[in-house]
């Protein structure tokens, strides 16, 4: 299938703005970039009954997390979210639109984990942060307002990475039990690829932004072939929590992330997986722009929804746990 014509109409007003790739420029220049693209992307900023920005303890220092909780009194089914922007560039702000929206749509907290980024930090400081994130939660269930019970991990490109790499150390320690895990075009295995080509589109997310963003976050060639970077490389998937791989049809990332679905299901993991045709990577932050976006967002939910034992969306229940409100 052909680019959608929302993608085309977004990719020419990127040419006619001048938009420069982000591999062309220095980090804070990319950093800022990433996250007004992301902030023109996401639409009408949805109000949540409370949003609260705390830390938590990790490997190296506190760790900012950001929480988006409903109007709903005691503990809650939680989402623990990590930002995507290749390990390299994001932050709890770049979340904060899917956040919003998810607690909406689902009913749920969700908590943003502000892990460290590279080259400044790089493998595996980002595995590590998230991971001592989610146990700090579970840990101290009562102090985050968190149901233990119904806790999952998600994550867009990077971010799906790293909740994939989080889902195997939770099955390594026993511990916390994960009730799902949410793969948005995740990276899944970092081994080096034919060198790109010139033509690799500059306006897309390409081959070239994914080995710009591997320079960064690997500081050994070798650690592509270890597990937490490359999940798809690990030897059994087996007991893993049951997930959703969201994948775009044009996206470089796409068969790794759809090749990891497989693995999954092969192991017996309940997975569903979604290729949203004629999109590219990036969609689901931009709701504002793509309505694939919107949908897959909303499928997102959907899939909360059932793994935490949630009212569907829609029903009296549902709107009661879910609506706006004053955040």
């Amino acid at each position: 299938m052909t680019l959608h014509p929302q993608v085309v109409a977004w990719r020419a007003a990127r040419a006619a703005a001048g938009t420069a790739p982000l591999y062309t420029q220095t980090l804070a220049q990319a950093r800022a970039a990433d996250l007004a693209a992301i902030r023109a992307g996401a639409g009408a900023v949805e109000p949540v009954h409370e949003v609260r920005d705390t830390q938590v303890p990790g490997p190296d220092g506190p760790l900012p997390v950001r929480i988006h909780r409903p109007a709903a009194d005691g503990p809650l089914p939680t989402l623990v979210w990590f930002f995507g922007g290749g390990w390299t560039l994001g932050s709890v702000d770049t979340a904060d639109g899917i956040c919003r929206r998810l607690v909406n749509l689902t009913g749920c907290q969700t908590v943003t984990v502000g892990y460290r980024l590279a080259p400044e930090h790089r493998f595996p400081a980002a595995v590590d942060d998230c991971h001592a994130a989610v146990r700090r939660l579970a840990a101290h269930a009562d102090e985050f307002r968190v149901d233990p019970d119904r806790l999952a991990v998600g994550g867009d490109s990077a971010g799906g990475n790293l909740a994939a790499a989080v889902t195997l150390l939770a099955r390594a320690d026993v511990g916390p039990r994960l009730a799902a895990q949410v793969l948005v075009y995740p990276n899944t295995d970092q081994r080096p690829r034919r060198a790109p080509t010139g033509a690799e589109d500059p306006l897309l997310f390409n081959r070239h932004s994914v080995e710009w963003y591997r320079g960064h976050y690997l500081a050994d060639p070798g650690d592509a072939a270890h597990p937490l970077a490359s999940p798809l490389l690990a030897e059994d998937l087996a007991g893993l929590p049951p997930a959703l791989v969201v994948t775009a049809e044009h996206d470089p990332l796409r068969d790794e992330g759809e090749r990891y679905a497989d693995r999954l299901t092969e192991a017996g993991v309940p997975t569903e997986a979604t290729r949203y045709d004629g999109m590219v990577h990036g969609f689901f932050a931009m709701p504002g722009v793509f309505d694939a976006g919107r949908r897959a967002q909303e499928q997102v939910a959907a899939f909360l929804r059932a793994r935490f034992g949630l009212a569907p969306a829609g029903s009296a229940a549902g709107t009661a746990a879910g609506g706006p409100g004053h955040g």
